[in-house]
């Protein structure tokens, strides 16, 4: 391929090399950190994140544009995508940091794994070629493989992060075999020319129909959908709080986006097939996540099963028009807002010789420190989708979508999923009786973190934007509008 400068179109990629920079200059100046300045590492690590969110601010445009021979789209669900990706990165920057402290893994590596991986995330936001796709999502995984290990004198987190690789490194491979199978039908990767090839009806149907098959069965993995979902609860439980607060809220950005630009820019055509696919993985992952959490006593193992039903709510988001899309998109902010959230409440009452784990650990949490289990419960009702918290309403939009379908048995969906609703609320509530109902088993002080305001601010926003939704709703618009 010729590449010219034109063609390139550096400056669209502007806010991939501010980070990238960012994340050199950090891995470089940690060469010469001592650990009892380590502090540097992590206050440049969060300058980069607001740097890279500046950069996408410079560059913001309301036309679609291309960059390196139309393998990579800046559009407005690329650049709302990776400034949620970002600001998300840099809250979890402020909540990890005495977490890590505690156990030993206030490193280097835990900032630039986190941002490698968010270079990945970024790419996949941007990609409009299976390659560029591929690429991105590989420096993703292979940066999460690394993170979940982080504690090496952990034998549960190298498991977990043993689990991962193996699964992973199948689901890359099912992928693969997945592209190779379009390219043959359609002859080319990029998502544009696929879904012209198939306009024109010139492309191999069966050849095609068998890759969005494997296709969508690697999607189903990154979401964490069922039946590809058995690494969600082995590496929430196993992966240190930060890392597994990491994992369960940046990458879903990544997740809804990628799965957008493949299925609905590249195999639009083919939307009856996948759509059909995905409405069984999201049935299947109400019923299987909601379920589960429910029998766990592990709060990050509930939180894996919920991630899982969390999923299906996205996946039933692509089923419905432009309406849907825009309702996925919402959630999947939504979603993050409330992980970082619940996983910061978490790292926040861990301690030095104490992880914050199971749910009896939060038994008269109101007793101990009523703010902090105002703000839990914020998390869990919203989660629960409890009006008037933002959950609700990303669950009602959702909802929404589905009765514009033009399908009867896409609406028919929307009763399942007030169903898989109502039965999900019970684990939620019952974390919450523990902590204002049960007596508390443990009476040691509750330190004060600086985080602690960062945390109010984020809980509280679930709250704000659950009563005046109307903002976000707007930029999520815009940003689909100035897509399409």
């Amino acid at each position: 391929m010729n590449w010219n400068w034109t063609d390139l179109n550096i400056a669209a990629a502007t806010p991939e090399i501010v980070l990238l920079t960012g994340l050199f200059a950090v891995l470089l100046a940690d060469l010469w950190t001592s650990d009892e300045n380590r502090y540097i590492t992590h206050y440049l690590s969060i300058g980069v994140m607001l740097s890279a969110v500046l950069g996408q601010l410079a560059v913001w445009s309301s036309e679609p544009s291309y960059a390196f021979s139309h393998m990579y789209v800046v559009d407005g669900i690329s650049q709302l995508g990776k400034l949620v990706a970002y600001l998300g990165t840099a809250v979890l920057f402020v909540y990890a940091k005495p977490y890590n402290q505690m156990r030993g893994i206030f490193k280097g590596e835990f900032y630039t794994l986190a941002m490698f991986a968010l270079v990945g995330v970024s790419v996949m936001i941007s990609s409009a070629h299976f390659l560029t796709a591929y690429v991105g999502l590989e420096l993703l995984s292979l940066s999460l493989y690394a993170m979940i290990a982080l504690r090496r004198d952990s034998a549960q987190a190298a498991e977990a992060a043993l689990k991962y690789f193996v699964l992973g490194a199948l689901a890359s491979g099912i992928l693969l075999y997945g592209i190779s199978m379009v390219y043959g039908a359609t002859g080319s990767l990029n998502f544009a020319e696929i879904a012209n090839a198939s306009e024109l009806q010139n492309v191999n149907g069966w050849l095609l129909k068998l890759g969005v098959l494997f296709i969508v069965a690697a999607v189903a993995f990154k979401f964490g959908a069922v039946p590809f979902h058995m690494w969600v609860p082995d590496v929430y439980q196993g992966a240190p709080t930060s890392v597994a607060a990491f994992i369960g809220s940046v990458p879903k950005i990544a997740a809804t986006v990628f799965t957008f630009r493949i299925m609905v820019d590249g195999l639009v055509y083919q939307k009856f097939d996948w759509q059909l696919m995905f409405a069984a993985l999201a049935v299947a992952s109400l019923l299987v996540g909601n379920l589960a959490a429910m029998m766990q006593t592990n709060i990050k193992r509930m939180f894996a099963f919920s991630t899982i039903s969390h999923m299906g709510f996205i996946l039933l988001g692509f089923l419905a028009s432009v309406l849907g899309v825009q309702a996925a998109l919402f959630y999947a902010i939504t979603y993050i807002l409330m992980s970082l959230a619940g996983f910061g409440v978490l790292m926040l009452l861990s301690r030095e010789g104490h992880e914050c784990e199971n749910v009896a650990d939060l038994a008269g949490l109101n007793q101990r420190n009523a703010w902090y289990a105002l703000l839990m419960l914020l998390v869990l009702f919203s989660m629960a989708g409890i009006p008037p918290l933002m959950g609700f309403y990303a669950k009602f939009a959702i909802l929404k979508a589905l009765m514009t379908a033009e399908y009867a048995w896409v609406t028919a969906l929307a009763v399942y999923a007030v169903v898989m609703s109502l039965i999900g609320a019970f684990y939620y509530l019952r974390v919450v009786k523990v902590m204002y109902f049960d007596e508390a088993t443990d009476h040691t002080p509750i330190a004060e973190q600086p985080m602690a305001w960062v945390l109010s601010l984020n809980a509280l926003l679930l709250l704000v934007w659950g009563v005046l939704p109307t903002s976000v709703l707007e930029w999520v618009k815009t940003a689909i509008e100035r897509t399409f």
